[in-house]
């Protein structure tokens, strides 16, 4: 079957959409390079506050990657992770009164010493996924996409005389300008994939029971006919991946419907009151931004540093912040590392997700750095050395995976960083605190 051509820019629209592709083969029949080299590079930061039970994360030896128990859920992407040991996050760091967690996120992706204050006059530095969207975001339809899992406006774990911005993003455009993350799944759904309308053209599409997919369903049929038969899978399972997250979507504004007051301890009408529900709900959309080129940089905050919001999918009953306070007692350190655990678990789903989504002769996941870690690791004395810290993905791109690499003591967490900026095609000289590459 003869294919025609398609811009790598192709949008289907309807009514209440703006649907942007996949890359497809038939986008490099125009003389591009097919295979997972003529795809882009990609960025994407995953924080967890609250430190970590490090003898659970922490494997066993150098070299070969055996995983530990908090870690033994990214089987599946074993081969393309890099475990790193050693490297400090010590600019989060605080010996004032009211900053040992309001420093010590900022940082982790800034390599900055975040002012001291309570006021907006906020001030830190410019976190890696910005200086990343500066080089290889501005040809995308956005910039960068900031993501959370929970809202600091309905925990207010904020510290005295610490601003609580400080703990309610990772991303910061410049020094001055922290950027607010999105934790609705419907607000970035509309963003990802919506045209536009005003929120009550888009209530009044959903009380019709109308997906937002009906408005293109010609145009993809003629699509279908456009391409061979490798680029109709792909777009039948992008196509069918969005009308699945449509339908969570719904069912989870419905149950907040029925069930106010678990809705209003979730965060927002409409994010699912399940944390776990709601976890892969946010990372199934970045995966679908990914995939479409509608970003290539993004960040997802997990768990605010001091959340004392309890997981007890984990098994664990106790809030976060209160369980990172362990003083050092052997019932109490498990518990933290249940709650590890889950989160961990959850956060492995986004980069397997990846590796089962074709890309050319390879997957999404090949060409796409997943940075994910903690800004301390010993959370009952707030210590931000030897942070917990992996590397998942970028095989195409030089990331050597399957291996655990322990650098020397000291090291800063922003070498680390710096190298990943170079291997997504961002070159910069220093970025924070680094003292050079890895």
């Amino acid at each position: 079957m003869k294919t025609h051509p398609l811009d790598r820019r192709t949008l289907l629209r309807g009514a209440g959409i703006s649907l942007a592709l996949p890359w497809l083969d038939a986008m490099a029949s125009s003389g591009a390079q097919t295979g997972p080299a003529s795809a882009p590079a990609r960025l994407v930061a995953i924080y967890l506050g609250n430190g970590m039970n490090m003898a659970e994360w922490t494997p066993g030896a150098d070299g070969a990657l055996v995983l530990p128990a908090t870690l033994s859920a990214l089987a599946p992407v074993r081969n393309q992770l890099l475990v790193v040991s050693g490297l400090d996050n010590r600019l989060g760091g605080s010996s004032e009164m009211g900053g040992l967690h309001s420093r010590i996120q900022p940082a982790w992706l800034t390599g900055t010493h975040a002012r001291r204050t309570e006021g907006s006059d906020v001030e830190a530095g410019v976190s890696m996924d910005q200086v990343a969207a500066g080089a290889i975001g501005d040809g995308t339809p956005l910039r960068s996409l900031e993501l959370a899992l929970e809202s600091v406006e309905i925990s207010r774990a904020c510290e005295p005389a610490f601003a609580c911005t400080y703990v309610s993003t990772i991303a910061w455009r410049d020094r001055t300008t922290p950027l607010p993350m999105d934790a609705d799944p419907r607000s970035v759904f509309e963003r990802l994939f919506g045209d536009g309308r005003t929120p009550a053209a888009q209530a009044a599409d959903r009380r019709r029971d109308r997906s937002i997919l009906d408005s293109v369903t010609a145009d993809l049929a003629a699509l279908s006919r456009r391409v061979g038969t490798r680029d109709r899978a792909t777009v039948a399972g992008y196509v069918d991946a969005i009308r699945e997250v449509e339908r969570h979507i719904s069912t989870a504004e419905q149950q907040a419907a029925r069930e106010p007051v678990a809705a209003d301890v979730a965060g927002f009408t409409g994010i699912p009151i399940s944390y776990r529900d709601h976890a892969r709900l946010m990372f199934e959309l970045l995966a679908l931004a990914l995939q479409a080129d509608t970003t290539r940089v993004a960040t997802l905050l997990m768990v605010r540093e001091r959340s004392d919001r309890m997981f007890p999918e984990s098994g664990v009953s106790e809030g976060s912040h209160a369980v990172s306070h362990h003083e050092g007692d052997p019932a109490r350190l498990a518990r933290q590392a249940m709650v590890n655990r889950y989160h961990v678990g959850l956060a492995g789903e986004f980069p397997a997700r990846l590796q089962s989504m074709a890309e050319g002769a390879g997957s999404l996941l090949d060409r796409t750095v997943v940075l994910f870690g903690a800004g301390m690791s010993d959370s009952n004395q707030h210590r931000p050395v030897n942070v917990p810290t992996l590397v998942a993905g970028g095989r195409a791109l030089g990331v050597k995976g399957g291996r655990h690499l322990r650098v020397p003591a000291g090291t800063p967490l922003a070498n680390l960083q710096l190298t990943l900026l170079d291997t997504v095609g961002t070159r910069v000289e220093q970025h924070g605190d680094s003292t050079g590459h890895l």
